[in-house]
Parts: C-alpha cells; sequence; structure tokens
C-alpha cells in the first residue's frame, strides 16, 4: 500500500527552524488567495502583500510564524502562517497551512460591497435609465 502523497516542504506542526522558507508567490498561490502565481506575483509588485508589516516582494521568503496582510479585489485578508507548501493544495487542506484573522468587520464589508455590486450592476444596456439613476441616488443620498 502506498503512502499518501506528501506535499513538497509540507510540514505542519514542526519547529520554524526545521523547515525551508517557500517564496512568498508560491505560497498565496498555492493556499489559494490569489487564482495564479503571476496574479500572486503583481499582487507583491503592486504593494498589495504585506510580510510581517513590511511590503513584500514576490522573493521573500515566507516561515511559519509568520503574518501575512493580503489585499485582494474586494477584501484584506490577515493570515498567520502555520505550515509551508509550494504544492497547490485543496480547500480543505487549508487550515493546515495558515489561521484566518480576517477582522469580522473586513468580512464585512466585503459582503457589503458585493451586495451593492449586485443591486447596480448595469446589464450591457448602455448607461442607466432614468429609474436606474433614481434608485442610485437614493442609495448614495443627496450631496
Amino acid at each position: 500500500m502506498k503512502d499518501q502523497p506528501s506535499h513538497s516542504n509540507l510540514e505542519v506542526g514542526s519547529s520554524a527552524s526545521d523547515v525551508s522558507p517557500v517564496r512568498l508567490d508560491k505560497w498565496l498561490w498555492a493556499v489559494r488567495v490569489y487564482k495564479t502565481r503571476s496574479e500572486a506575483a503583481e499582487a507583491c509588485r503592486g504593494s498589495a502583500i504585506r510580510l510581517n508589516r513590511d511590503i513584500g516582494k514576490p522573493s521573500s521568503k515566507v516561515r511559519i510564524g509568520d503574518t501575512i496582510v493580503a489585499r485582494t479585489k474586494d477584501l484584506t485578508r490577515t493570515l498567520y502562517v502555520v505550515g509551508l507548501t509550494d504544492k497547490r493544495v485543496g480547500a480543505a487542506l487549508l487550515p493546515e497551512f495558515f489561521e484566518d484573522r480576517t477582522t469580522e468587520a473586513d468580512l464585512e464589508a466585503a459582503r457589503e460591497k458585493r451586495a451593492n455590486a449586485k443591486l447596480f450592476s448595469h446589464r450591457g444596456m448602455g448607461r442607466p435609465t432614468k429609474k436606474d439613476r433614481r434608485d442610485i441616488q437614493k442609495l448614495i443620498g443627496p450631496d
């Protein structure tokens, strides 16, 4: 019987000095914060990633115990690293690699943004109608 396939650099629960560090862009892609590695690297270059309060470069090394603040389209996530991998893992395994310490206020703000985007999405019919403009004005309020 074969053993379970092991992930490269997968060291959950071992001390930080025993594990070799992983590139920041690779780790963000592997734990599904960004869909592609190039998207993760672009976020690093665009200063959307902070590694232990410093701006993270794509080649920065992630170690167990680091704190990563990653800004995506509508959400800023705070992640505490508890495991390392450079291979993409399934969603069920994500708790083995980080603790999500994103505040409830940030999560609620992201939910609200998504809900508002659904309310006022234009259906590809050009500029908003008079009724659409009135609805938008009600939501925004008088100037």
